[in-house]
């Protein structure tokens, strides 16, 4: 599997070249390449930014013009926001990740291109790639940062790649109560209720308690959850019985 290549044409601010490769290295892409960089190259607020994914600025690739910078891909995706007089397939970022993936399975080189910070790519620009990829931002203000861009597309890269559940509970040194557990619990707190006088009246109770049973077993409870229950309910009738006494 060969990861693409994020390119930033002509950026213009070193703190976004540093965000962008710490947005990269988050998604476990390492390959960059910076081409006319405004402010020159090694660029020092890049490199600040940059923090602990410095390495990808050491190794990143410097161009003079766009042209080098691809020459070796087979693939190229352009970023854009904007409708462009141009006839070129658009997809989604999900879509150009799933190619790139497709692409790269088949050792085939794919490039991404991010544009400057104040215009984004110009049409020269995207001229040269095989594929528009637009982000479905809000229309009345559709300007990414250049950071922000590269870790959406990060973002989609990764996410690809992991077989991660789409909603994981997470249990904090415990395990989910059994169904006997619940069911103990259910019928602690109906002896509770019961003597408290709330099931009623009678012709409904049956319904009351059903509701109930349904809730316990609705709720997922861990058995620590259980177990703080059962001490409410102990610790209420404790107290009520010291009252009357």
């Amino acid at each position: 599997m060969i990861p693409p290549v994020f390119i930033l044409v002509r950026p213009q601010m070193g703190e976004n070249i540093g965000a962008a490769a710490r947005a990269m290295l988050n998604f476990g892409l390492e390959r960059m390449r910076v081409v006319g960089p405004r402010d020159g190259w090694p660029n020092p607020k890049a490199v600040a930014m940059a923090s602990g994914a410095g390495r990808l600025l050491d190794h990143a690739g410097l161009f003079p013009d766009l042209a080098p910078a691809i020459a070796d891909c087979d693939f190229v995706f352009a970023t854009t926001a904007r409708g462009r007089e141009l006839v070129k397939e658009v997809v989604t970022p999900e879509r150009a990740m799933q190619m790139a993936r497709a692409l790269g399975a088949e050792g085939k080189r794919v490039g991404v291109l991010f544009g400057p910070e104040r215009a984004g790519l110009e049409n020269d620009d995207i001229i040269r790639a095989n594929a528009i990829v637009t982000v479905p931002v809000n229309p009345e203000f559709p300007s990414l940062n250049l950071a922000q861009c590269v870790l959406l597309l990060g973002y989609e890269w990764q996410r690809q790649s992991n077989d991660l559940p789409a909603s994981v509970m997470e249990l904090a040194r415990t395990d989910f109560a059994s169904h006997e557990d619940v069911d103990r619990l259910a019928d602690h707190f109906e002896e509770r209720l019961d003597a408290a006088g709330f099931f009623f009246p009678e012709t409904k109770v049956q319904g009351m308690k059903a509701n109930l049973r349904n809730m316990w077993s609705r709720l997922g409870l861990t058995r620590a959850e259980v177990q703080t229950f059962h001490g409410m309910l102990r610790q209420i009738a404790y107290k009520l019985k010291h009252q009357r006494d």
